[in-house]
């Protein structure tokens, strides 16, 4: 499964919600959706913007985890 630490880059760079929302151009909305896991698809300059707005790369955004077998 891949697992969003948005969340954690934002703490990391003490930034909050609508102060990204308003440097990347997405709404509160679409941010929230983002970094709850929930959203079915990024586009890569979506992506791009939020690297470049939080100075990291996308594997510190994006993370892939195995799924166990229960």
């Amino acid at each position: 499964m891949i697992v969003v630490n948005l969340d954690v880059m934002m703490a990391k760079r003490k930034m909050s919600l609508t102060e990204l929302s308003e440097k990347v151009g997405l709404t509160m909305a679409n941010l929230s959706i983002l970094k709850t896991g929930k959203a079915k698809a990024v586009r890569f300059a979506t992506l791009e913007e939020l690297c470049k707005t939080l100075d990291c790369q996308p594997g510190d955004i994006l993370e892939y985890r195995k799924e166990e077998v229960k």
